[in-house]
């Protein structure tokens, strides 16, 4: 059930087929909150918030507690999630949804949170600790999740995937399963006005990736070819409006709803050698998600362009850089270039100017080049990587 609260800009030309996985009830708009409320209201009794400790003190969060208070819904907050996720968190976090005798979990906040989440809530009811599912597929009957965004990029909160650190092996695990999917996904892009550019810079150009990735994926369908042509478009225009000026509520408003839209796609058409290769940067280094893929993400669409060249085409063309008397070559060159720029406005840095010592990534390549392949993301790709492919990529992105 797609609900859409006032003043929602979305229009979805299009139909979705009966395998294209979404959450039950997705609330998209301003008052989108509000209107989940009695939605939210059936998922349980007690609610374990799970958020970071800056969100976690926010007016956001104090009027997502007067809410539930209005509605008789109990809770209480987890705030242990501080940057991306690990195993040491979600134990805890897993410990006080015991302790305080819940019966559902609300994510709200960045990826992280929403990451968190689902990951929490599936621990309530899998055995052994979390590191015991990397690699496989999580079929549990678990609580049910509400996730809240509050930023533009991760799609989590339409997506059957969880990122959570394995603090002992030092990887970034990509657990899923389709019982990890949202039961209720609210986004309400005035959560978002206050991000900082920063945050804007990552989340947005994480979703541009999830967009393009999808597109290439070998997994791609006619549904998720649409999301994904539409998500671009969005972001594309409106990214740099974000960024320069986060209290624009009409480019908020399209980079919530442009990150939902490739939140979809990957959820439904997976992703590929950029997120298989940005994880374990963020993994070992520590750089936020959306950086570490915006660092690679020029440096991979060129490897791939000539197996990707009709799409990238279609996407110069679709946010204007090409025209239809235009060539595929020329226009996928423009495309690549457009992302160069986009990037490039957004001030994402390099490897080498984010402050890694390149001594100590040339030492670690060979590892995140393995765990790379090992995560299945690249398997993906339009053209066939090795490690030693991801190992060249590496060198040439640093």
């Amino acid at each position: 059930m797609l609900k859409f609260a006032k003043n929602i800009l979305l229009t979805m030309k299009m139909t979705f087929s009966e395998d294209l996985r979404v959450p039950q009830q997705i609330y998209v708009g301003s008052d989108a909150l509000k209107e989940a409320m009695p939605a939210i209201g059936k998922c349980g009794k007690k609610a374990l918030l799970v958020t970071g400790p800056h969100v976690g003190h926010s007016a956001m969060v104090q009027q997502l507690c007067e809410l539930l208070d209005a509605h008789k819904v109990e809770h209480v907050v987890f705030d242990g999630i501080t940057g991306e996720p690990t195993d040491v968190m979600i134990a805890a976090g897993v410990r006080l949804y015991r302790d305080a005798a819940c019966d559902f979990c609300i994510g709200i906040g960045g990826g992280s949170p929403l990451d968190s989440a689902k990951a929490i809530a599936a621990m309530t009811v899998c055995e052994g600790s979390i590191a015991d599912y990397n690699g496989c597929v999580i079929d549990c009957k678990m609580p049910k999740v509400v996730a809240i965004p509050t930023t533009a990029g991760t799609g989590s909160e339409v997506t059957k995937f969880t990122i959570v650190t394995d603090t002992v092996h030092g990887i970034k695990m990509l657990l899923k399963g389709d019982v990890l999917l949202p039961d209720v996904a609210v986004v309400d892009y005035t959560l978002g006005m206050t991000a900082p550019k920063r945050v804007t810079a990552a989340t947005g150009l994480d979703a541009l990736t999830h967009a393009v990735e999808s597109l290439i994926s070998v997994k791609a369908t006619a549904a998720t070819d649409a999301l994904a042509v539409s998500a671009v478009k969005r972001i594309m225009k409106h990214l740099p409006v974000a960024y320069a000026d986060g209290a624009d509520a009409e480019a908020r408003e399209q980079m919530a709803v442009a990150a939902m839209e490739a939140g979809v796609c990957i959820n439904n058409s997976s992703v590929t050698v950029v997120h298989g290769m940005s994880r374990p940067i963020g993994a070992l280094f520590h750089v936020p998600h959306g950086i570490s893929n915006a660092m690679l993400l020029a440096t991979c669409l060129e490897d791939m362009e000539e197996e990707a060249r009709v799409k990238f085409a279609l996407l110069a063309r679709a946010i204007g850089v090409a025209t239809a008397a235009d060539g595929d070559a020329d226009a996928s060159a423009r495309f690549i270039g457009a992302v160069k720029e986009l990037c490039s406005v957004c001030e994402v840095p390099t490897l080498r100017e984010y402050g890694i010592d390149e001594a100590q990534f040339s030492a670690s390549i060979e590892k995140m080049a393995t765990d790379a392949i090992a995560s299945g993301s690249p398997g993906n790709a339009p053209k066939t990587y090795t490690a030693e492919d991801c190992v060249a990529l590496y060198r040439r992105a640093f």
